[in-house]
This record gives structure tokens, C-alpha cells and sequence, in this order.
């Protein structure tokens, strides 16, 4: 017997459409390229992505046709998302913080019809343009003032794309199944892979992630997602606020320190959401000029381990509730957050910092296990180091084009490549990538706790630690160090500093210091760069 309920579609543009009925003078600030800063509603941006659905079925654009965009966040980057949705087809955001050729292959591998850019990747798009057979509009989000003047064919100002759509615009009946949304990885081997989201999945992420020990986030915040719009769906804040009512901080492209700083003060934001490299940026800002964050209560740290001390920095300087976050771009991205279960709120500081290091616990509709080489799962006693698997209803099943099939097991569990534990209350802590791992003597260590601990020396502002060869025991550890500007430490003073807080063997067996540290396009540090530069290192007292 079935359920006598109505079959209402899970679809994105619904998202908007509520907003603009329910949530008509919340909105979106949005810090432009072009300089000002500029404010519009929730009902101005229902109108607004209506005209670009419009004016892209007046292209030709159809339902499934991929629409790329390579911009920041800001309100106009957040219309054509609605907009592409609204008509069926397939937004494809694209990291600009890739190599060019790097770029012009996920697009040609997407077979993408269309380009919105913001004009600071101007220089890009006319480098690569060439070699986009496929794209057959290339569309730069400013108006006719601002458009930039390079060797791009059919290149044409937003505001004139949009300007000869009335709005009068009927979104497409669609499937909630239907793809919505395109994102490229490239925490795999070989080439990125592509994601592809649907409307049901991007629906369910927001939902799932909203609640009081997910976000923690209400109609009565004002959000600033720090994390771009191309990093698997702004962590699903694009559609969250809309679909509450909250207020939207678009920063641009400016995310140095002070510009955050000063969005956080004149906005009065509440709640925002960004990778440790953005934090530290932030951090040393505020302890140079002394500023305090009055309106923050509730930071998102995620995309890679959150150092213990910048935790305690937040809450213990700063007032402000720091949410550890982990998942991927396979999941839409959210898998856990790191809010404390009942009763950890009476423990002692300390005891709950023991929690809010780990990654977290699991948002409803999403599985985790732990599985050991053999296949089989391991216990879950936080302290059993695995391989860690997920499943759950905005998590992927496969890549775009059948790619890298073997990630994907016949149950439906996807292996994310970490290597983590969970303990009996389901909180999960990343000890490393499989293939960061460090094994010695048949063992592994982690090279993440080691790292945390590390940054939380006073002289130290970012660790890496790659394993390098060792005679004996395989792999040893080397700590590899960046020192803060003006701040003065010794290998011995850092080793000292790491000393009774980790098992003796998990020591390193050396430290090096570096001016600075290569990171990936999504801000990771690139271990990868590390170990080739390190590879021929010979640690102490080995010959």
C-alpha cells in the first residue's frame, strides 16, 4: 500500500521561488568586482534568474545542456545558478584557481555551451576560448561599462544578455532526478572527475545540513559563505539561506583578512563558512590590529583539519562557536559536523575540545563505515584506524561519463580515499588521505594530529608532515614547517613543543622550515609537491 501524499518534485528553483514569496526583503550583499557594494532581495533575484532562464532558452540552451561558470561569489553568480536550473539544464562551476589547460579540458570534457565569467578570469577566458569548440556564448558578468575587451567571440555583457527578458518566464516541469549541478574533483587519480548533482540531492544536502546540530543556522542569521560558489555548492549555503530567509554576504574576490574582517563588521554576520587557510589569514589580521568580532557567533571550518588552536582562538578570544565540518565533493559536500551530543556541554573546555578536533558526527542520511583491506568493517572504538566508506541520498553514485567506477562498490558505498576512525558516539576523526598515510614499522601514523599540534606552537603559522624514507621502519615522519613573519624557531624548540602530546614513535624525526607551503586549488596543502622536493632527503643518522 502506498502513502496518499502529493508527489511535489524536490526542485532547486523552488528554492528561489520561496524565498521571493516568504522571504521578499531578506537578500544578498554582494561586495562587487566593479568596486561598491551592492544590495538586492530574495524577490529581485526570483525575477532576475527568470530573465536568465529566458534569455538561455532564447539561446538554445536545453534541458541537460551544461552552462559553466567560472566567477566568485556574488548575487549575479547566484542568478544563473536558478536561472540555468530553472530551464532544465546543468550548471558547471569551474575552480578559476586551476591551470589554464586544466580549465579548457573540464570544460571540453563537460561539452559546455555557455561560459558566465566575472572579469577578473578575463585574461583566462581569452587564452583558452580558443579552444572551446563547444561554447558557443561567452557571457561576462558586469554590464556593457565594465565589459572586457579581448579576442573572445560572442562575448557579451550580463546585464545585456538579461536585458531583453521580461521575466515572464515558466520554470520547466522537471524530474527530481533531473541534473542540476556539475563539479569537477581532483582528490582522485589520474584526470578531475565530474560530479553531478541533482535537484533531489541538492534539496536533501540543504535540508539535511539546516538543522540545530548541523549549521545551526535560522531566517535570523546573516551568512557570509567565504567558501566559494565553486567549491561543491558553496557547502550548500547558495541554497540554505534562500531557503530560510537568511541574509547573504557575497565577498567577492577579495577573502584577505582585513576585507573579511571589515564584511563581518559592517554586515553584522552571524554565521560563515570557509577552509583553515582562510582562518589563519583572519586570525593574524585580528591580532595585529586588535579588532574583536562582536556580531559573529558561529564559524564552519572545513576542506581540511582545523588546528586545535585555531578552535580555542575562536572560542576562548573571540566568543565565537566554532563547527568543525568535513565531507566532498562527492557529497554534495556536507558528511559530518562537529557539534557536541547532549551532556558534552557541562564537561570541562578542555574535554569538549577533544571532540570538536574530530571531524564530527554524521548528518541524518549519510552512512559512514570503516573497512580494513581485507573489506571488512572494522570497530567503531575510535581508535581503530580504516578506510572510510559513505552512502546516503546526496552522496554519488558514479562519475559524470562512467569515470572511476572502482570508487563505487555494489552495495553503493563510496570509498573517499580517507583513512579515519569513529568512536562509539559517531564522531569520525581524518587521520589522513590513503595516500598521505604514513606506514613505519608496519604502522601507521598521522600526519593531520601531528600537523595540528605543530600550528599550535605560537612561532609556527602552517605544518606539513610527508613520510620519507627510512631503512628500518620504511617511512619515518618530517615535520616541514612556514614560521610566522618576524617569529624565530628552532627544530629542537618545535620537537619540545610536540613532546608527551603524541606517542614517542609518532615523533618526527626531523624538522624542516620552509618560506612557504604549495596548495592545491581548493587551499589543501599539496603533499604531493612535498614529497617530490623531499624525496631524496636523508633524515639524521641515517647514511
Amino acid at each position: 500500500m502506498l502513502g496518499l501524499m502529493q508527489d511535489w518534485p524536490l526542485l532547486v528553483h523552488k528554492i528561489i521561488d520561496h524565498a521571493a514569496l516568504y522571504h521578499a526583503q531578506r537578500g544578498v550583499v554582494t561586495r562587487t568586482l566593479e568596486g561598491p557594494i551592492v544590495r538586492t532581495t530574495y524577490r529581485e533575484i526570483a525575477i532576475r534568474s527568470r530573465k536568465v532562464a529566458q534569455a538561455l532558452d532564447q539561446a538554445g540552451i536545453k534541458e541537460g545542456d551544461r552552462v559553466a561558470t567560472l566567477a566568485w561569489n556574488t548575487a549575479r553568480h547566484l542568478e544563473t545558478w536558478y536561472g540555468i536550473t530553472g530551464i532544465g539544464a546543468v550548471y558547471h562551476t569551474i575552480n578559476p584557481r586551476l591551470f589554464p589547460e586544466q580549465i579548457a579540458w573540464i570544460a571540453n570534457h563537460a561539452e559546455d555551451r555557455v561560459l558566465f565569467f566575472d572579469t577578473t578570469f578575463a585574461p583566462i577566458v581569452a587564452q583558452i576560448a580558443a579552444e572551446l569548440p563547444r561554447v558557443k556564448l561567452f557571457i561576462a558578468l558586469t554590464d556593457r561599462a565594465h565589459l572586457p575587451e579581448i579576442p573572445v567571440p560572442n562575448l557579451v555583457a550580463y546585464e545585456d544578455f538579461i536585458a531583453n527578458a521580461n521575466g515572464d518566464f515558466a520554470w520547466r516541469e522537471l524530474d527530481e532526478r533531473a541534473a542540476c549541478g556539475l563539479c569537477y574533483t581532483s582528490g582522485t587519480t589520474g584526470n578531475p572527475k565530474g560530479v553531478l548533482y541533482s535537484h533531489r540531492s541538492n534539496v536533501l544536502l540543504s535540508l539535511m545540513a539546516g538543522g540545530v546540530d548541523g549549521m545551526g543556522v535560522s531566517g535570523r542569521d546573516t551568512i557570509l559563505p567565504v567558501v566559494p560558489m565553486f567549491h561543491a555548492n558553496a557547502w550548500g549555503l547558495a541554497f540554505l539561506a534562500p531557503m530560510i530567509g537568511a541574509n547573504l554576504v557575497m565577498p567577492g574576490a577579495k577573502l584577505d583578512g582585513t576585507s573579511i574582517c571589515e564584511l563581518l563588521e559592517t554586515e553584522r554576520v552571524t554565521m560563515t563558512a570557509a577552509v583553515p587557510t582562510v582562518w589563519l589569514g583572519l586570525l593574524q589580521y585580528l591580532e595585529a590590529s586588535g579588532k574583536q568580532l562582536p556580531h559573529l557567533r558561529r564559524v564552519v571550518i572545513g576542506g581540511s583539519a582545523a588546528p586545535r588552536s585555531m578552535i580555542e582562538t575562536f572560542e576562548t578570544k573571540y566568543g565565537v562557536e566554532v563547527i568543525h565540518a568535513w565531507g566532498m565533493t562527492e557529497m554534495s559536500p556536507l558528511g559530518t559536523l562537529g557539534t557536541l551530543k547532549p551532556g558534552l556541554e557541562e564537561q570541562p573546555y578542555p574535554r569538549q575540545l577533544e571532540y570538536k578536533v574530530k571531524q564530527g558526527r554524521p548528518l541524518f542520511g549519510v552512512e559512514l563505515k570503516l573497512v580494513g583491506d581485507d573489506g571488512r568493517e572494522l570497530a567503531r572504538d575510535g581508535k581503530t584506524f580504516g578506510r572510510l566508506k559513505v552512502r546516503g541520498p546526496a552522496i554519488a553514485k558514479g562519475y559524470f561519463r562512467g569515470e572511476g567506477a572502482s570508487a563505487f562498490d555494489d552495495e553503493g558505498w563510496f570509498d573517499t580515499g580517507d583513512v579515519a576512525t569513529l568512536d562509539e558516539d559517531g564522531y569520525m576523526t581524518i587521520t589522513d588521505r590513503a595516500k598521505d598515510v604514513i606506514k613505519s614499522g608496519g604502522e601507521w601514523i598521522s600526519s593531520i594530529e601531528i600537523e595540528n599540534l605543530a600550528v599550535s606552537h605560537p612561532a609556527v603559522a602552517e605544518a606539513a608532515v610527508i613520510g620519507v624514507h627510512h631503512p628500518k621502519w620504511d617511512e619515518r615522519p618530517l615535520l616541514i614547517v612556514v614560521l610566522k613573519q618576524g617569529a624565530t624557531a628552532t627544530r629542537d624548540e618545535i620537537l619540545d613543543h610536540l613532546s608527551g602530546k603524541i606517542a614517542k614513535w609518532w615523533m618526527p624525526d626531523d624538522v624542516v622550515f620552509v618560506d612557504s607551503i604549495a596548495h592545491t586549488a581548493t587551499g589543501k596543502i599539496q603533499k604531493l609537491e612535498l614529497r617530490k622536493s623531499f624525496a631524496n632527503y636523508r633524515l639524521p643518522g641515517v647514511a
